[in-house]
């Protein structure tokens, strides 16, 4: 009897033990921290949904999403404010580190944040909208489209008081742009934060208006949990930049035209359409300018050209400036241009390839044809009968019916071929002179 008394009191114990045990680790609280530096994009609107689904999955107290960006698309930046609006977690945009900066779209995705947040030495604003290109609008289409986001965007900074709301239109009509602490000062941001510690010190006891309920944040001693891209999404993310997608349409066309040029081995053929598909889902995303995809593809239909018909390069120089011109209006727009410098080491590299291959072509064109048994001419043959004047040689593993054009060859001696006549090699020897040649001594 005291036995079995004894083994429920440890049976009791453990359970003790467990859901203390279970109480404790609840007790920490946990925050997810996203990490996007780049344009808004696809990748990072499907980042953003990823940050917030783990965070409700596991608990989190909220999601920080650290922001670094120029802006993007519109649409996808639409999409982005929409999911962060109906996230069922906090969800606290972060301007951070010192240096960076929520611009154009960004400034949108910071004021869609349940609580938005700067660090020192950071800006916001400039909302003026472009074309797709990155074009100036219409005037017509751009009051519709300055209306459009000052709707928007109001909708947005309604709760953070009028201030906040006129500046907001400045930054859609005026292109302003805001410090930390005067964007802290307007209303515009929540919290200026030195740090993510300082951060998350000043979440804490914040009352959050959710979708559908309100929460009280408590992130006294949270752990951070950095929730990385993954392999796909950092791919992605890595060639939506116009630099890398511009290399990788160059490479894509400089191998696809030398594949063509010279047939067989396929390995750059596939290279070459392999980093064309990746281009071009990258200008998809980036909304590529077509003027200057246009004088791309004039240009290396220029350096084509200038294989197939070899002339003095002057093609290949038309396909080098018809390449600057187009990378630099690739994507006109101030946001996420094409490197300078890139572009002239690009084109410059790309020329002289051509130029490279336009000079091998033009040497080959000049060699004499050499098709069947006019390669044997110039070549050295050993004499296996008497020539007097007819008679047989041996060359290139061949027996052939010859004749000496400078009197009797004995057998063995070497000859030189210096003519073919049908199915007749004319030889001439190398161990003694010509009559012809003795007389004229």
């Amino acid at each position: 009897m005291r036995k079995r008394k004894f083994l429920r009191a440890l049976l009791w114990l453990a359970l003790a033990c467990t859901v203390l045990a279970g109480t404790a680790r609840g007790q920490t609280p946990t925050i997810h921290l996203l990490d996007i530096k780049g344009p808004v994009t696809p990748i990072m609107q499907s980042y953003i949904d990823r940050g917030i689904q783990a965070s409700v999955e596991s608990g989190a107290v909220c999601l920080i999403v650290q922001l670094d960006t120029l802006g993007g698309s519109v649409n996808v930046t639409g999409e982005v404010v929409k999911e962060i609006q109906n996230a069922d977690i906090p969800v606290v945009i972060y301007i951070a580190p010192a240096g960076a900066t929520a611009a154009s779209a960004g400034t949108l995705v910071t004021l869609a944040g349940h609580v938005a947040a700067m660090a020192p030495g950071t800006t916001i604003g400039a909302l003026s909208p472009v074309g797709p290109q990155g074009e100036e609008l219409p005037e017509t289409a751009k009051t519709k489209e300055v209306e459009w986001l000052v709707a928007n965007a109001r909708n947005l900074a309604a709760r953070r008081g009028e201030s906040a709301l006129a500046w907001v239109e400045k930054a859609i009509r005026e292109s302003a742009v805001a410090t930390a602490n005067e964007a802290l000062k307007l209303g515009v941001v929540d919290i200026v934060a030195t740090d993510l510690n300082n951060l998350v010190a000043q979440l804490d006891g914040r009352e959050i208006q959710l979708a559908y309920r309100k929460v009280t944040l408590r992130t006294s001693g949270a752990q951070i949990n950095r929730l990385p891209m993954n392999l796909i999404e950092s791919f992605l993310h890595v060639i939506t930049d116009p630099n890398i997608a511009f290399i990788l349409m160059t490479i894509g066309i400089n191998a696809v035209i030398f594949e063509l040029s010279s047939p067989g081995g396929y390995v750059l053929g596939i290279i070459g359409v392999i980093c064309l598909v990746l281009a071009f889902y990258a200008f998809g995303v980036l909304s590529v300018n077509y003027t200057g995809l246009a004088f791309i593809a004039l240009s290396f239909v220029l350096f084509a050209l200038d294989v197939i018909t070899p002339g003095l390069g002057v093609l290949t120089v038309g396909g080098v400036v018809a390449l600057v011109l187009g990378a630099m209006v690739l994507f006109n727009t101030s946001i996420y241009p094409v490197s300078r410098p890139l572009i002239f080491t690009v084109a410059l590299a790309t020329g002289m390839f051509f130029a490279f291959v336009v000079s091998k072509a033009i040497r080959a064109q000049s060699r004499p044809v050499a098709v069947g048994a006019e390669t044997l001419v110039g070549q050295i043959a050993t004499a296996r009968s008497r020539l007097d004047p007819q008679g047989r040689v041996w060359v290139e593993g061949e027996l052939w019916d010859a004749i000496a054009t400078d009197g009797p060859i004995a057998p063995g001696e070497k000859v030189k071929i210096v003519g073919v006549e049908g199915l007749h090699l004319h030889v001439q020897s190398l161990t003694h002179e010509s009559p012809t040649r003795a007389a004229q001594n």
